[in-house]
């Protein structure tokens, strides 16, 4: 009897133990059921808990309803990179043209909307909005081209108190004066208590950029609250490895992909990006900190709690352009709370997440050099030992493309004059694959974690681009007009070295040609469009100049180089454009798979599954399968066993198995889903929703799809 009365007590002593586990377990996952923030929760997994939507029903997937915001642009086309948030049955996103709406989330139907451009071009893309409450007082923090705007979350009305009627001017207090450059934000910053933290995009290129300093701003007031420089000032850590005055005129080291927090340790976590200007640093010799670092920065003060650097002295545009995801991982039986982040490099670094100390080896491996005049490159380069990489790193003869022969015969001769071979080879006048290429490995969309399973999903693109460097000599030499030599020193790196279209150039000039007519194209260089930067700052003279060229009026050559703005061109050399490596129908010079998703167990280190994403139905038609695509937009992995991407040019949303990297389910979207989707649920009722904007035809080759689009897409269950 007293065996049976000590069995009972034990049975429900493990009874009761069990249901505080399972209590503690549904608290510590009862954040990942809402999709409150930029990346579904503020460590950035992207995960949710919910599972109605699972592998046995998820075949009956069916669109609940469409949202269309009516501001889609089709010359230059316009996309959506938005990632919705839903707080208590209302979803915000930003529109095509940077509109901030308010949707029902269980309807798509419009409750507000508000437009900071008042009517005008916007410029630039954005990802999302911020969220923040205290009471009653609920806001929604919108970062529209260099301003940074505060809504009445109920009714979209700017909030008067805050900085100057509602928004507050980011172009300053950033410790330097940035008139007249590029400045504006892509990406929601993170909120920490009454705080929010926020990154920047600056200008790349030749011309005079911003510093990409990390500031804090109080939600109320709107006030700068702290400023962390990413490039040091004197006396400040980091400052000896940079050339003296670098931190009064380089630009960059900025984040422009997101952050994450870390409320109980009140930590922020910050990713930054290459230093200006991106392809030759002989102006910034040196290690470069804090540029292309993984940061901990303390969330209150933005005192720097510990760093890590991926790439030392950046001329590749090796940014890490996206927010590091906060895991927790189990090594020899241990919890340890983690860091990891994916990069353009298709490199995963894994780092403690209180010290910043590595969970596997990195090691520092010997690096080619330069041959470029005044260049010094890091004679080492950080690799991590696990996990493996997600990209291959280096286009050997090996990787020649094999989809026909007439592609490979065309690459070979291509590829046998260009300089190739080792990771991190640096450009060079005669042309340099770069592999990954600058879209990555992983771009802007970054990863997914299942802190069920410790597995990171990724997609991942393999696109070679050849990196090719001009002197400055050269341009004169040439005694080009005003206009053109402007044009290429200013212009070229995102649209080629001539204005007429070059198919493997990423930014096509063609439609200033069809027409925008003179007035149009000042207005252009003046207040930029789209993810044109706006070139303020160029003279009269200059503006005169390119508008004449632009729009194809002969202009007498001039007898030398003319430097614009009245400032003398502050580097040897100009970089040529963004170049894709190509076949001579225009597909990738490397052998399939140009895009695949990949999932990584992080508690191993090993790879669990990776599989080609997204198809190309003319080459499947000749029977070459299992390309994938390049891709923009991430993925999402939920509790019911799926993993959501759209991201391909093929237009197609899909659910895969997370365990096993199976197509469980696809539909085709009204354009192509550059975006991360969300997830939630309303009414006991699970939703899931991406933007289809497309448009990223630019940027892909002729006949692939480049329509844009102003719709938001929501699924359900029948």
């Amino acid at each position: 009897m007293r065996f049976k009365s000590h069995a009972l007590i034990c049975f429900l002593l493990a009874v009761i133990c069990g249901l505080a586990i399972t209590a503690r377990n549904d608290s510590a996952l009862d954040e990942y059921r809402q999709w409150r923030v930029y990346g579904g929760e503020p460590g950035g997994s992207r995960y949710s808990s919910l599972a109605q939507i699972n592998r046995s029903n998820v075949r009956t997937l069916r669109q609940a309803w469409i949202y269309h915001s009516g501001d889609s642009r089709a010359d230059p086309p316009s996309t959506i990179e938005c990632n919705p948030i839903v707080i208590d049955g209302v979803m915000y996103v930003t529109s095509p043209s940077i509109k901030a709406i308010a949707l029902n989330a269980a309807t798509g139907n419009e409750i507000w909307r508000f437009d900071p451009f008042n009517g005008g071009p916007s410029r630039g893309v954005n990802r999302g909005v911020t969220y923040w409450e205290d009471g009653q007082d609920k806001r929604i923090l919108l970062a529209a081209g260099s301003f940074l705007y505060a809504l009445d979350a109920r009714s979209g009305k700017p909030v008067a108190g805050f900085g100057d009627n509602g928004r507050a001017d980011l172009r300053l207090g950033l410790d330097r004066d940035i008139s007249g450059v590029d400045f504006r934000v892509t990406t929601p910053g993170v909120i920490y208590r009454d705080l929010l933290i926020l990154g920047s995009s600056v200008g790349e290129g030749p011309q005079p950029a911003a510093p990409g300093h990390i500031r804090a701003y109080d939600v109320r007031s709107g006030k700068r609250a702290w400023i962390f420089h990413t490039i040091p000032h004197p006396g400040e850590f980091g400052h000896e490895t940079w050339d003296s005055d670098s931190w009064q005129k380089s630009g960059g080291a900025n984040n422009w992909g997101g952050m994450t927090v870390d409320a109980k340790r009140g930590l922020v976590f910050v990713s930054t990006g290459s230093p200006t200007f991106d392809f030759y640093g002989g102006d910034r010799k040196g290690q470069n900190l804090f540029g292309n670092c993984i940061l901990a920065l303390d969330a209150a003060t933005g005192k720097r709690v510990w760093h890590f650097q991926t790439v030392h002295h950046d001329i590749w545009d090796y940014d890490l352009p996206c927010p590091p995801n906060l895991v927790t991982l189990n090594q020899n039986g241990k919890q340890i709370d983690a860091v990891a982040q994916v990069t353009k490099t298709g490199l995963v670094f894994v780092l403690d997440r209180e010290t910043g100390t590595p969970l596997f080896p990195v090691e520092e491996r010997s690096a080619p050099q330069s041959q470029l005049e005044g260049e010094q490159t890091s004679p080492t380069q950080p690799f991590p030992v696990r996990p493996p990489p997600m990209a291959r790193l280096a286009f050997t003869k090996e990787e020649i493309t094999n989809i026909s022969h007439e592609s490979s015969r065309y690459v070979k001769a291509r590829w046998s004059q260009l300089r190739s071979g080792r990771f991190f080879t640096p450009g060079s006048e005669d042309g340099t694959v770069v592999l990954p290429g600058y879209h990555g490995g992983v771009n802007w969309h970054g990863a997914a974690f299942d802190p069920t399973t410790g597995v990171l999903y990724a997609n991942v693109n393999e696109i070679p681009f050849v990196l090719t460097m001009k002197k400055v000599e050269a341009v004169g030499a040439e005694k080009l007009s005003q206009g053109e030599q402007i044009y290429q020193v200013n212009c070229a790196s995102c649209h080629g070295l001539k204005i007429q279209r070059e198919r493997t150039a990423d930014a096509s000039l063609e439609p200033i040609r069809r027409g925008l007519g003179n007035r149009g194209i000042l207005e252009l260089i003046e207040k930029g469009r789209g993810r044109m930067p706006a070139f303020p700052a160029f003279s009269a003279g200059d503006k005169a100049a390119l508008v004449a060229f632009l729009s194809g009026e002969e202009i007498q050559a001039a007898e030398k180089f003319q430097s614009t703005t009245g400032r003398k061109y502050p580097y040897p050399y100009i970089f040529t454009g963004y170049y894709r490596f190509v076949d001579h129908e225009g597909y990738p010079a490397i052998k399939p798979p140009w895009g695949t998703l990949n999932a990584v167990d992080l508690n191993s280190g090993k790879f669990a599954w990776r599989t080609p994403l997204g198809r190309i139905p003319e080459l499947e038609a000749r029977g070459i399968r299992k390309t994938g695509t390049e891709t923009f937009g991430g993925c999402i992995v939920t509790a019911g066993g799926l993993v959501f991407i759209g991201a391909t040019k093929d237009r197609k949303f899909r659910a895969f198995d997370k365990a096993t990297g199976k197509i469980l389910w696809e539909t085709e979207l009204p354009a192509g889903g550059m975006a991360t989707p969300a997830t939630y649920e309303i009414n006991g009722r699970q939703f899931v929703v991406i933007a289809a904007g497309g448009g990223a035809g630019q940027r892909v080759r002729d006949n692939l799809d480049k329509t844009s689009s102003d719709a938001f897409v929501a699924f359900a269950l029948p």
